[in-house]
């Protein structure tokens, strides 16, 4: 699509260099100086009509090209792959280091893509749309994209960098063993609607080059509201790729040499490695050799045709502004240790990302709409083998969704009366000068958003304040504290900067202070060298006082409830009187150990109607070469190192990123956290569960146990 003409002089400049042709040259054919056909070039002059005609007969052309300006005259050259180089002063990089920043996880990547997507939304009136597809290639379809890849000419460089005695020459020599071993390929295309696409230059500035081009360029286009500010979420496109390759195809928003739709390229990350006698340092880029002498032969983006992306599978639908992006061979190294690595499970565990990271993003009324809308589907040789799911917040977090809606409507109560209603407190938070606004400079308040309601009987996860900022994308998750016995289960929202729908010098100040505390995965508040170099000292205090105002606030509303039964609550209300949270002593938290080792790094749960401890556990992993092999145990009455009496496991479950084989709780290397469930048999319980905490260690499985 062309939403206007190229300028003459870029365009001009352009079809030289394609035809190989110096300024001279054209001077000489159509009768002119060559300092006119410079003037041209630059925009200092236009030619006459007269010559126009002439420079049409030079590029072998008709008028209206060189009028119009909406098309090259001189032909595309033939795609290609170029190499970068190796560096002349024999540095090497073994990898891309940024993909290290985050596990090869799809539910990190659906978080960090769609982050990056809400990030550039364009139209405010509407959602960004995205969109997930799995699509497994086999037989012809395989072959048949292999060819679109030019991946005859790929082989070398993979062979040469498979055999790089290095973490990414190892998984990549897997990569390419199970593709050539199963005769498939999985592809997992990222599309984004109502965004602003990868616009800007090849080589300078700009969306395009930030993300093609450069590492560690946060390029937003409002970077006041970005959820992102690292520029590292990019690389877990390519840290999901086995093959460390990403096609795009990008729709832009303003346009590039006249043009908006259908810039292609592809990005190939390999380890330093050495071909035929030369060395070259590492990415490949997928494009058109530049016919600009500064980046000659450098593969530069192309306007590619309908036939080409459908051959890449990177077919865009109608012409909203956005980006596709293709990652080629794909993988979830948290599903292969679980062993639930299939289509199915793959599908399930986007669509779960999605509604954990962004329900709020999703979720809108009649007069404010969402600032998202996030799908899945499946595909196998082009045929859909599950059908696309839209991601619900209503289905899928329908409690913290009534919550977010009755604050957009403006329906919030100041106490709770049913089990629909939704309160409303304001919590502070002091944000404190910048090291440069200096000497006498005040602290500036904010008066963040806490909504709390009832839980819905479907919510796996309750009891805990869910806190955003900018475009709404869940930052952390954490039980308050000491909240007392007989809560009723509630959930708990806290909106922070612009989170909270509103403008002024107070949500600008909050919103950059808390993304400055939170590290490359924006996954919680805290102290920061960003934080420690930008504000004056005491920032990590307001922090700290931040979240005891959050828990005060719940404890004011829940507290009320724990006397004044909530309408309709009925034996629910009862029901919760049996549960114990770790703040309460009932969930023992776990005493820290080296990190050296697997520990328990988080505990809840509560006491179900049968009379177990239900108990969800997070584990945190140090790194090492081989899987862990661990015993989870369950002890009642401990003094937090497991010392008390052991009990039995009714059930155990593997939830994230491990597995079970039978009671041996097995956790794959490069994986930083695990979680599991477990459920205790009451036939084992020395005493009743509801008198005594309970703690969970983790114990190397003994000799002989199940191993996978």
């Amino acid at each position: 699509m062309i939403n206007e003409s190229e300028d003459f002089g870029p365009w001009l400049g352009r079809q030289l260099r394609r035809r190989d042709m110096t300024q001279a040259e054209l001077a000489a054919v159509v009768g002119v100086t060559r300092a006119a056909v410079s003037a041209w070039i630059t925009g200092r002059a236009q030619p006459r009509p007269e010559t126009v005609r002439l420079i049409a007969d030079a590029f072998g052309t008709d008028l209206a090209t060189v009028y119009q300006r909406t098309s090259d005259a001189v032909a595309a050259r033939p795609v290609t792959w170029y190499h970068r180089p190796a560096h002349t002063d024999g540095g090497r990089e073994f990898g891309n280091a940024a993909a290290f920043a985050f596990d090869a996880d799809l539910g990190v990547l659906a978080r960090e893509a769609t982050q990056n997507s809400l990030d550039e939304r364009r139209d405010p009136t509407r959602p960004v749309r995205v969109r997930y597809i799995l699509h497994e290639l086999t037989g012809e379809h395989f072959r048949s994209f292999l060819d679109a890849v030019r991946w005859e000419s790929l082989k070398s460089h993979y062979a040469a960098a498979a055999t790089t005695d290095q973490k990414v020459g190892r998984a990549l020599a897997e990569g390419l063993r199970e593709m050539e071993a199963s005769g498939s390929l999985l592809l997992l295309r990222v599309d984004d609607y109502n965004a602003n696409g990868l616009t800007g230059p090849e080589y300078d500035d700009g969306r395009f080059a930030a993300v093609v081009r450069r590492q560690l360029d946060s390029h937003k286009g409002d970077n006041r509201r970005a959820g992102g500010s690292y520029g590292l979420g990019k690389a877990t496109l390519w840290a999901t790729s086995r093959l460390g390759l990403v096609l795009i195809n990008s729709t832009l928003s303003v346009p590039h040499e006249g043009r908006t739709a259908r810039r292609l390229i592809g990005r190939l990350d390999l380890p330093w490695r050495e071909v035929g006698g030369e060395a070259f340092a590492g990415p490949a880029w997928f494009g058109e050799p530049d016919s600009d002498r500064a980046f000659e032969n450098v593969s530069r983006s192309w306007w590619g045709v309908e036939q080409e992306t459908t051959n890449l599978h990177l077919e865009r639908e109608g012409e909203d502004p956005g980006t596709s992006f293709l990652v080629v061979g794909a993988h979830d190294a948290a599903a292969v240790a679980a062993g639930d690595e299939g289509l199915q499970a793959m599908h399930d565990k986007l669509c779960d990302s999605l509604a954990e990271n962004f329900w709020a993003a999703m979720t809108g009324t009649d007069s404010v709409p969402p600032l998202l809308e996030a799908s899945v589907r499946t595909l196998r040789n082009g045929s859909e083998l599950i059908p696309e799911t839209r991601v619900s917040p209503e289905q899928r977090r329908p409690a913290l969704a009534r919550a977010l809606r009755a604050y957009l409507a403006g329906e919030t109560v100041t106490e709770l009366t049913s089990r629909t209603d939704v309160v409303e407190r304001a919590v502070t938070l002091t944000v404190p000068p910048l090291r440069t606004d200096g000497k006498g400079a005040t602290a500036v308040t904010h008066d963040a958003v806490l909504l709390l309601t009832p839980a819905d009987n479907s919510d796996r996860t309750h009891s805990q304040v869910v806190s955003m900022r900018g475009n709404r994308m869940r930052i952390t998750s954490r039980r308050p504290r000491d909240l007392g016995l007989g809560v009723e289960p509630y959930q708990a929202v806290l909106l922070a900067g612009f989170a909270t729908a509103r403008d002024g010098e107070d949500v600008v100040r909050a919103e950059a202070f808390l993304r400055a505390s939170e590290p490359p995965e924006h996954n919680r508040w805290e102290w920061t060298e960003e934080l420690s170099d930008t504000y004056v000292r005491g920032a990590k205090r307001r922090l700290d006082e931040f979240r005891v105002a959050a828990d005060n606030a719940v404890r004011a509303i829940v507290g009320v409830r724990a006397v004044t039964p909530v309408a309709g609550a009925g034996p629910e209300l009862l029901r919760s009187l049996l549960k114990l949270t770790a703040a309460t002593g009932g969930v023992r938290k776990p005493a820290r150990r080296g990190r050296g080792y697997p520990t328990v790094d988080d505990i809840d749960g509560e006491v179900d109607t049968t009379g177990a401890w239900s108990l969800r556990v997070r584990v945190a992993v140090p790194q090492q070469d081989d899987p862990w092999h661990l015993s989870p145990t369950a002890c009642f009455g401990a003094g937090g190192s497991g010392s008390g009496s052991p009990v039995r496991w009714a059930e155990l479950t593997a939830t994230e990123n491990c597995s079970f084989v039978k009671d041996v709780l097995v956790i794959a290397p490069g994986v930083r956290y695990a979680m599991f469930s477990g459920v205790t048999d009451v036939d084992s319980h020395p005493v009743t569960a509801g008198r005594t905490n309970v703690t969970v260690s983790l114990r190397k499985a003994v000799e002989g146990a199940a191993r996978p």
